[in-house]
Order: structure tokens, then C-alpha cells, then sequence
């Protein structure tokens, strides 16, 4: 059963009923942390992009963070923190945790449902085993791809002083950047895995850019900035990280937190992957942190909606 158009009413009832003064407090608190963005590359992400170069054969560690929801609740989610060391691309931490995400979800709004719990799972990180702490992370969502510029790969980036890029599977159509005929257009142009455009908004700034991340997968990603890297040095870097056409680090955090979800409920459907604080139930393996609660019903748990709204990582 997929209700993904009930969850679209509920979510639309949802923000329609928000007042417009937490909208307000949140814009406020947005535009505070931009000041702090850094949108230069950091010494730790000069390094990598030298390894990515061939200049040196340094090994570094990169996360990556996703979010899958339970069937039909936009509250109860799995939230995945994945670290991978680099430039072989392996797992070397996973931790996964069931969160309830409160804050109501607003377009332009999502790092005030989930930055903060992500930042209690990076925290978590550095205490327990510093060791596995990244020196960037790639988040499944936007950066400057944003209408105020800030996006959930920003908010996340200022709060965790950590080098930070949006990596997001749908186009986030600001700026007058839209998914129209030109848009389809400059795909087709992309003939094979590192070509590139550019996400040029009427404000005449680049954004972020379309990346076909691999030779099989013609529909491109979308880099952009989130915290202490450059357009550039992101873009290289996920390509990097690509196997497949979603980079490694969000791959995984991906296949983590829906292969959770499926161990923990026992269920063989997927699991909703949109927006959605936390709960606990302990499961080790190798550097691995999980807990988890069960939430109250199990029944037709998973969803199988990618997406609600069209490029809403924001």
C-alpha cells in the first residue's frame, strides 16, 4: 500500500496550520548561522582533493547522513551517520539511531527537524570513538541550493565546524533555476560519468552544479556548497565517491538506516525516505553504534516514497 498522496495532504495541513511567527524565529536563526559559513576550502579538504589529484596517497574519512521514514509517519525515522575511509570507500563506522522528528516540516526549513539530531549523532561520534571522526561530510540534501542560501548542508557544516556538501537526488528548483525544457536539455548534453553544468539562478550566481556521477546513470545529482569547501572541490570529491550514482557516503547511510529499519521491524517493504528525534535500542557490530526503540505500530511499516516534494532535501 503506498498512501504517499494522504502524507502530502497531511504534510501541506501541517504547514498551513504553522504561524508565521516560528517561521519568523527560524529565518532569523538561518540568516545568524550564515554569518559563520565558510564557503573556502578548508586545509583538511585541500588535502583530499590533492589525493583525488594523485598528489599524494594520504588516507582520510568521510561521512555521509541520511534520513528514512517509517510508512506513513513523518515522524519516526532512522537516522544513519556513516563513515568511510577514502579513496577506498569502506565502511569503517555506522551508527544508527530511530529518531521522532517533532519540528513540523517547512520547505526551506528541514535542518530545524533534523540538523540537530544529527549534530547529537556526530557528538556521539567524537566522544566514543574520535578516531572515526571525518574530515567532511556529505549530507542528502542542499547547500546554498537554497532559497535564503542555507540550506540543511549549511546549517549542519556551521553547527559541527566541519567541512560539509549537498548532495541532493532531485533538482530544488530557487532562484529561477527550474527543471524546464533547457534544464532537460543540458542533461542530455551530459555524455558521460564527471560531466558537469552549472545551477546559474536570475540573481546571476552560481548555486551549485548538475554532476552525471557515473557513465550508466544518465540523470545527474546536485552539488553544492555546503560548509568549508568550494563548488569545485565538492563536485570532485563526490565524484570520487561514486561507485553508483549516488555517492558512497549518502549511499550507504542510505542502504544503513532502510536495512535497519527492515532488521528492526521486520518487515520486507521500504521504508518512506522524506523528512523527518530520537530513540534507543543498542545493536553492535565492529565500530558500529546503533539503538533503537520500536515505535507503536509496526503495521505496513514501510513506505516506498522517495520523495514528497520535489527537490525538498533543503
Amino acid at each position: 500500500m503506498n498512501d504517499s498522496g494522504s502524507t502530502v495532504d497531511r504534510q501541506e495541513e501541517q504547514q498551513s496550520q504553522i504561524p508565521d511567527e516560528i517561521k519568523d524565529k527560524w529565518e532569523r536563526e538561518q540568516m545568524k548561522l550564515k554569518k559563520q559559513m565558510v564557503l573556502t576550502d578548508s586545509s583538511d579538504i585541500s588535502k583530499i582533493i590533492s589525493c583525488c589529484q594523485g598528489k599524494t596517497s594520504d588516507n582520510f574519512l568521510i561521512g555521509g547522513v541520511d534520513i528514512s521514514f517509517v510508512k506513513g509517519d513523518h515522524v519516526n525515522a532512522c537516522a544513519a551517520l556513516i563513515v568511510l575511509n577514502f579513496p577506498q570507500l569502506e565502511v569503517v563506522y555506522e551508527d544508527c539511531q530511530m529518531i521522532k522528528l517533532t519540528a513540523p516540516y517547512i520547505p526551506g526549513f528541514l535542518a530545524f527537524r533534523e540538523a540537530y539530531l544529527l549534530e547529537e549523532m556526530y557528538n556521539k561520534l567524537k566522544k566514543t570513538q574520535p578516531q572515526y571522526v571525518p574530515q567532511v561530510i556529505m549530507v542528502d540534501g542542499n547547500g546554498i541550493l537554497h532559497p535564503r542560501g542555507f540550506g540543511l548542508a549549511c546549517h549542519l557544516g556551521v553547527l559541527l565546524d566541519t567541512p560539509c556538501i549537498g548532495v541532493a537526488k532531485n533538482l530544488f528548483q530557487v532562484d529561477g533555476i527550474e527543471n524546464d525544457d533547457d534544464h532537460q536539455l543540458k542533461i542530455k548534453q551530459l555524455s558521460k560519468g564527471g560531466d558537469t553544468f552549472k545551477l546559474v539562478g536570475t540573481s546571476c550566481k552560481v548555486l551549485g552544479k548538475a554532476l552525471r556521477s557515473c557513465d550508466s546513470a544518465p540523470n545527474p545529482i546536485y552539488i553544492s556548497t555546503g560548509h568549508k569547501v568550494t563548488l569545485d572541490s565538492a563536485v570532485e570529491l563526490v565524484y570520487k565517491c561514486c561507485k553508483h550514482r549516488v555517492p558512497e557516503p549518502t549511499r550507504q547511510a542510505d542502504i544503513k538506516s532502510r536495512e535497519y529499519l527492515r532488521v528492526s521491524f521486520g518487515s520486507e517493504h521500504e521504508e518512506q525516505k522524506n523528512k523527518g528525534k530520537k530513540k534507543q535500542r543498542t545493536k553492535t557490530t565492529k565500530h558500529s553504534n546503533s539503538e533503537c526503540n520500536p515505535v507503536d505500530n509496526v503495521e505496513e511499516l514501510f513506505e516506498d516514497t522517495c520523495c514528497l516534494f520535489d527537490g525538498e532535501n533543503t
